[in-house]
């Protein structure tokens, strides 16, 4: 884009809204944190952080009308970056301790426990990029920060053309999981971008680069 680009953070409670901020006007972007439903609907990005548990996540969305908001940009072909429990909620259904909570269903699928012995994940961990990512290109061999304990753990979107398939990202942690997601205006990253140094700075930047 030849001029700066506009995103929202969608400030609806979550707690990491100001660093998310932060990284994204370091990656390049004029940035506002705000829930103002116009603002939202008509930046060229708008980000959806996430921290803690889905269900708590979801109420918090709903409470601002985020996802009314998500599924009109979405529609409108407008793109949005989730992150953490942000891009866990654009799944059909969550369930964490017994908790079944319905998602934003952006995709198919659920969101579940990691079957790994040590919970959390977290810290430092490698990832797999599809081969035509835009999110990780230069960055495909950098390691990226994750905290979280829950994951989608399987894709079955199938898209048919004229639609471009959705380009899936994988770690392991007991198990292979989606580490990102990018599916045409909508993208999202289980880890934390803005906790993984340069590299997320450049994922980010990677991320305003497709917003024209």
């Amino acid at each position: 884009m030849s001029r700066t680009p506009r995103v929202v953070v969608l400030d609806y409670g979550s707690g990491n809204v100001h660093s998310a901020a932060k990284a994204v006007e370091r990656a390049g972007a004029e940035v506002e944190v705000t829930s103002d439903r116009t603002a939202a609907l008509e930046a060229d990005g708008l980000l959806v952080p996430g921290v803690g548990a889905f269900k708590a996540v979801m109420d918090q969305l709903k409470s601002v009308r985020g996802d009314e908001i998500i599924d009109r940009r979405l529609a409108g072909g407008r793109h949005v970056l989730g992150i953490c429990v942000g891009m866990q909620v654009l799944f059909e259904r969550g369930v964490e301790r017994g908790t079944d909570t319905e998602g934003l269903g952006e995709w198919p699928g659920i969101v579940t426990e990691l079957p790994a012995p040590v919970l959390p994940h977290m810290g430092w961990n490698t990832v797999a990029p599809d081969e035509d990512s835009v999110l990780f290109e230069g960055i495909g061999d950098e390691r990226f920060y994750f905290v979280h304990s829950y994951a989608a753990q399987q894709w079955s979107l199938d898209v048919m053309p004229p639609f471009p398939k959705p380009r899936l990202t994988w770690a392991e942690h007991g198990g292979p999981f989606l580490a990102a997601v990018e599916n045409g205006p909508l993208s999202a990253t289980q880890f934390h971008p803005e906790k993984s140094a340069d590299a997320g700075i450049r994922l980010l930047s990677n991320w305003l680069r497709s917003l024209g």
